[in-house]
């Protein structure tokens, strides 16, 4: 797995009051969205905030899971865009491997890519994804669009 982050989700209680606050209040920019269901903003060099449900981030895990979230801490997920289906499946196989609890085998995903859950040490939940919506320039800024 590379040392990198690409997206960070949250799982907000509110995704409409989320939007408004980062998007009309701080002006934020919107790179993708699926409206009501999850907004997409640019953060930093290839790296996306995304507002998710917090109840939606829960059922994408696949909850039930060996690892609870902390009492009163909103859900939230780091991801990894990588190319290949393979790699997503090499990826977690050498995090069950380090002994990380996996969250969510590798499948297909809901959004059209291939993903899987699993966590570190602390808990802190990572999913592993493939999107062919996902590029990065040059520059750094991200474009995402719908899976064909």
């Amino acid at each position: 797995m590379d040392q990198r982050i690409d997206l960070i989700t949250l799982g907000v209680l509110d995704l409409a009051a989320a939007r408004r606050f980062y998007v009309d209040g701080l002006l934020w920019r919107v790179v993708f969205e699926v409206p009501g269901e999850v907004v997409f903003l640019q953060v930093n060099h290839g790296l996306l905030l995304s507002l998710f449900g917090a109840e939606a981030l829960e059922r994408d895990v696949g909850r039930g899971s060996q690892t609870p979230a902390a009492a009163g801490a909103p859900p939230m997920s780091l991801a990894q865009i990588v190319k290949t289906e393979d790699e997503v499946w090499a990826i977690c196989e050498r995090a069950r491997a380090l002994g990380a609890p996996i969250l969510k085998e590798p499948q297909h995903a809901e959004f059209g890519g291939f993903h899987c859950y699993f966590a570190d040490p602390s808990g802190f939940r990572w999913e592993v994804a493939t999107n062919a919506g996902w590029h990065v320039a040059a520059d750094g800024r991200v474009t995402l669009g719908p899976i064909a």
